[in-house]
């Protein structure tokens, strides 16, 4: 089954200087391919696939594609965050506001964690305050560039 244009017509396409870029919603999922020249009515595509470090998760998103054009259910995507792992970036760049706003660890781990946790003697090595410091450079690192390792999963060697 051909991808028409009507379904590049009901995503968001732009030109841009490396050519076309466009966001599918089919099946509720979100594709996004490039051309590299403008849609046109009849016509065919082709999925082009570099051997680089890329070459599995693309090969993966143009299979779910293919499935999703095909009426066929999708699968999940390559790499998703788990509730912790979301829970954990949250915090950790709440935690970085706070200290690039000036506040303490102290004051950071009562907002993040509420004041009932942080104790009014032992502050110094209780686990809270270990845990605040580790987040706020967590969220360091994520500015740093971190980030792009969410964006380039673990890879999955066999």
């Amino acid at each position: 089954m051909p991808l028409l244009l009507a379904d590049l017509a009901s995503g968001s396409i732009k030109r841009a200087s490396d050519g076309w870029h466009a966001v599918l919603r089919i099946q509720g999922v979100q594709h996004h391919l490039w051309l590299k020249q403008a849609p046109q009515l009849g016509a065919f595509y082709s999925a082009e696939l570099p051997y680089d470090a890329d070459y599995e998760i693309r090969g993966y998103a143009s299979h779910r594609l293919w499935r999703a054009i095909n009426g066929r259910p999708v699968g999940p995507p390559y790499h998703r965050l788990s509730a912790q792992q979301r829970e954990r970036l949250a915090l950790a760049l709440r935690a970085l506001d706070g200290y690039t706003d000036g506040a303490s660890y102290r004051i950071i781990a009562e907002v993040l964690f509420g004041g009932k946790r942080i104790p009014e003697r032992g502050w110094k090595t209780h686990d809270v305050r270990a845990r605040t410091i580790r987040l706020v450079k967590a969220g360091r690192a994520l500015v740093r560039g971190g980030y792009r390792a969410l964006l380039r999963p673990p890879s999955r060697k066999h």
